[in-house]
């Protein structure tokens, strides 16, 4: 079973190697046929430290890495150190 990908933004890094990511999803109500928005936070693993409040992150489904991490940072999409 391939392993699930999802985009949102970095809305905590106060933690040691963890970030909290926003992940929104938009769909259509059944009854009212108006565009929702949910969103939801995920803990994901950031070995580095490299990711700040504000990038754009991708996340992937890994092994439990502790109580609230089932999630991997694997590739930025923008960045707030690609000004470097």
């Amino acid at each position: 079973m391939p392993k699930r990908i999802l985009q949102g933004v970095v809305v905590s890094d106060k933690q040691e190697k963890t970030v909290v990511v926003k992940v929104e999803r938009r769909f259509t109500h059944p009854l009212f046929k108006k565009t929702v928005r949910r969103s939801k936070n995920f803990h994901a693993h950031d070995e580095n430290k490299r990711y700040k409040v504000g990038d754009m992150v991708s996340i992937e489904e890994t092994r439990p890495l502790s109580r609230l991490k089932r999630w991997i940072v694997v590739e930025p999409e923008t960045q707030a150190d690609a000004k470097v």
